[in-house]
């Protein structure tokens, strides 16, 4: 099970995690164990500090905290000190710049106004001199933080592997002020001034609340809950007498266990992703799984998971894809080499039969269009043959025209439009009566063409 021993603050426990990971070379935030330590609340008031700058920080105090007795010196070895603040470059150069960054930043401490009206202030040097050569890395901290990180006080859970994933400054600031709240589950109410001063500077636009809320508070509490363990909102209150947002407060509420330990690394949030949202785990589910990671280990589960896709690909799954999954994950469900072969063959099968009715559906289109062009090119062909039989009628002697309207009239397509029509066929069919009826007009034109060819052909 995890337990609280499984979140864990040894520097035995660090150091065979470094050493499995760094055999594997994965990052601290793939670590299968949580790594950090318990953090004082009155350490949060850093300002002017990037996030590569505060990780140094953090695997710093981390080290401190881990030693059995405090120590002038601190000495680690290179490869480790980067892997705690998840530093992966090879570029000394910038690692330099990070140092000095740090070794720039301080740490405010203010209390609330005495008598006279004075408010104490003190600020110290977050690191002092830091130096790495031979793979070793060395650093000291400034005595009267020894005894802050080592000593009594309010504190709560820093997780290493959690800080991390923060890519944005703010993000990290925001959540490392937030975190002593996590348990009451509401802060008290910010000034807006103050929530700007968690940053140190920033730009003129972020005195404006909507640009500070566009450029630097959504996206912060969008990373915040994403990556860590807190889900986080905020509410505004306007200043007194006016509209104008003078206030803010956050509700926080801890992620469940589930979320805690599968939310933390790349891999796992790719699996978590797959859980809770492609086959809708619920949280009692997630906590099954988080709560024997050990036996539920990440093959086991990308096995689970490729059973239930390959089930619902095959349409067995009628009720619940979470519950097949728990199944499977449970009873170490696995795709067998048959049935992978038995899937292939009918996929083969299948695409087989799709080419043959592509190919069907292709010959019935060409033989549909061939035929529409004939059709087309026989409608053009009688258009054609009834204006040039008309046109030989127009070009007639007056005798010639008078022949060809009697002979029409005698033959059985004549009769039978003269029928249809409800024309006598004894009357007589005068030109006016042809031009009166289009359909006697066609039929009457497409016999004169016949008629005159014949006669030309003799």
């Amino acid at each position: 099970m995890v337990t609280a021993g499984h979140v864990a603050t040894s520097k035995q426990l660090a150091l065979a995690l470094f050493e499995d990971a760094n055999a594997q070379d994965l990052p601290l935030n793939a670590s299968p164990s949580d790594i950090g330590f318990a953090r004082k609340n009155v350490l949060i008031r850093i300002i002017d500090l990037g996030v590569a700058a505060r990780r140094l920080i953090d695997a710093a105090y981390f080290i401190v905290a881990q030693e059995e007795q405090p120590r002038d010196l601190y000495d680690v070895e290179l490869d480790y000190f980067k892997w705690l603040m998840r530093y992966s470059s090879r570029n000394n150069a910038h690692l330099e710049q990070v140092i000095t960054e740090a070794q720039r930043a301080l740490i405010q401490a203010t209390t609330t106004p005495d008598a006279d009206g004075d408010k104490p202030f003190g600020s110290v040097q977050l690191i002092g001199r830091i130096s790495y050569q031979g793979g070793r890395f060395q650093f000291r901290v400034p005595p009267d933080l020894i005894g802050i990180i080592r000593g009594p006080g309010k504190s709560h859970w820093l997780s290493l592997r959690i800080t991390s994933l923060f890519t944005l400054s703010y993000a990290r600031v925001m959540y490392d002020h937030l975190l002593p709240y996590a348990d009451d589950g509401i802060t008290d109410w910010f000034d807006l001034a103050e929530l700007r001063s968690w940053q140190g500077t920033m730009g003129a636009k972020a005195q404006e609340f909507k640009y500070f809320k566009r450029d630097w508070l959504a996206p912060a509490v969008e990373q915040i809950n994403e990556v860590s363990d807190l889900k986080i909102s905020f509410e505004t209150r306007n200043e007194s007498g006016s509209r104008k947002i003078g206030r803010l407060r956050f509700r926080l509420e801890r992620k469940d266990l589930a979320e805690r330990v599968l939310h933390t690394h790349e891999q796992a949030q790719a699996l978590y992703r797959t859980l809770k949202q492609e086959f809708g785990l619920s949280s009692a589910q997630l906590n099954q799984i988080a709560a024997d990671r050990d036996q539920y280990s990440d093959e086991r589960l990308e096995q689970a998971i490729e059973r239930t896709r390959f089930s619902l690909k095959l349409g067995n799954i009628s009720k619940s894809p979470a519950g097949f999954f728990m199944k499977a994950l449970k009873e170490q469900w696995i795709v067998s080499d048959a049935e992978r072969q038995m899937v292939q063959i009918q996929e083969k099968l299948a695409q087989t039969e799709r080419r043959e009715l592509e190919q069907n559906q292709q010959v019935q289109t060409r033989i549909a269009l061939r035929v529409a062009a004939q059709d087309v090119h026989a409608q053009d062909r009688m258009v054609e043959e009834l204006r040039r039989g008309w046109e030989a009628y127009e070009a007639a002697t007056g005798k010639q025209r008078d022949d060809w309207r009697r002979t029409y009239k005698g033959t059985p397509a004549g009769k039978l439009t003269l029928r249809r029509l409800g024309i006598d066929p004894g009357a007589e069919l005068s030109e006016a009566m042809v031009q009166k009826y289009p359909d006697l007009k066609d039929g009457f034109a497409g016999f004169v063409f016949h008629k005159s060819r014949s006669g030309k052909g003799r």
